[in-house]
């Protein structure tokens, strides 16, 4: 993995407002993959008193972002134009953790899967599969404005 490809990655991250609301935390990355998670918080829950689908598909989908985006030449980047999710049982606990892989970069599109875990009482518990495609673009060399 190249240093442009672990600036992108951490760029991503740092650049997302959205992500700093969430409190969303890149947490390890490298070529092909990408790790983050989340302290769950009592905003996160829906009316059940589950972490909302949301909070869920936010964090799958930035980290397949930081994956994809660890496999790009230097004048690339990446945006999703589709996602699909899983909810396999529901998030309660104390801190989410996903861990991205990419399955295949090709040229245009980027391929990436998804496992989102709970931490609850140091157990983890996996709460969602996904699946993200992900287009490369040129790269935009303006800083972000938030």
């Amino acid at each position: 993995m190249t240093e442009a490809n672990s600036l992108l990655v951490e760029q991503i991250f740092r650049d997302a407002s959205f992500l700093r609301t969430l409190g969303i935390q890149l947490t390890a990355f490298g070529f092909g993959w990408c790790e983050a998670q989340v302290p769950i918080t009592p905003a996160f829950y829906q009316q059940h008193g589950f972490v909302h689908a949301g909070v869920l598909m936010t964090l799958a989908d930035h980290t397949c972002g930081g994956a994809a985006a660890s496999t790009l030449p230097v004048d690339k980047d990446v945006i999703t134009v589709e996602n699909k999710i899983s909810f396999l049982r529901p998030a309660i606990g104390e801190l989410l953790k996903c861990r991205c892989d990419v399955l295949r970069a090709g040229k245009n599109l980027i391929f990436v899967e998804a496992t989102v875990t709970v931490l609850r009482k140091n157990e983890p518990f996996t709460v969602a599969k996904a699946s993200s495609t992900l287009l490369v673009i040129p790269r935009a060399h303006t800083p972000a404005t938030a």
